[in-house]
């Protein structure tokens, strides 16, 4: 029997709200580059019929121009949706070890609902938007 072929497919979809305002930096070549984090709440019932949320915590990170079009908007407790893929990253550390980090990698992204302004009023910029990465 023959080898079976899995075709690679490497897809997030996800909503949340940001569990920290977006940290923007650059490249030496001058790309923006915004790394932030998402929480996802799922709401289940436990075996006693009581219900319970459970949170998980992604990272992202998102590159190219649109993260100094959207870098604003990105502010702890704002909704979004985001498409991408899962990446590991991996860097050395002391001493001598290495450490890695899953996140994902942004495709897409979209403002579900920005962070309050001042009083009671929703940022006023369009946040509502959609921009790919």
């Amino acid at each position: 029997m023959g080898e079976v072929r899995l075709a690679a497919i490497n897809k997030v979809l996800l909503t949340g709200r940001l569990t920290r305002d977006a940290e923007l930096r650059y490249t030496p070549a001058g790309t923006p580059v915004a790394y932030f984090s998402v929480a996802n709440n799922r709401r289940f019932r436990d075996r006693d019929g009581e219900w319970k949320e459970e949170a998980t915590y992604v990272n992202a990170v998102a590159t190219g121009r649109g993260v100094e079009i959207f870098g604003a908007r990105l502010k702890q407790g704002a909704a979004v949706f985001l498409e991408g893929r899962l990446h590991m990253r991996q860097w050395p550390s002391e001493p001598g070890g290495r450490r890695q980090s899953l996140e994902v990698v942004v495709d897409r992204l979209q403002v579900l609902e920005p962070v309050e302004a001042g009083e009671g009023t929703k940022e006023e910029s369009g946040a509502e938007g959609e921009l790919p990465f």
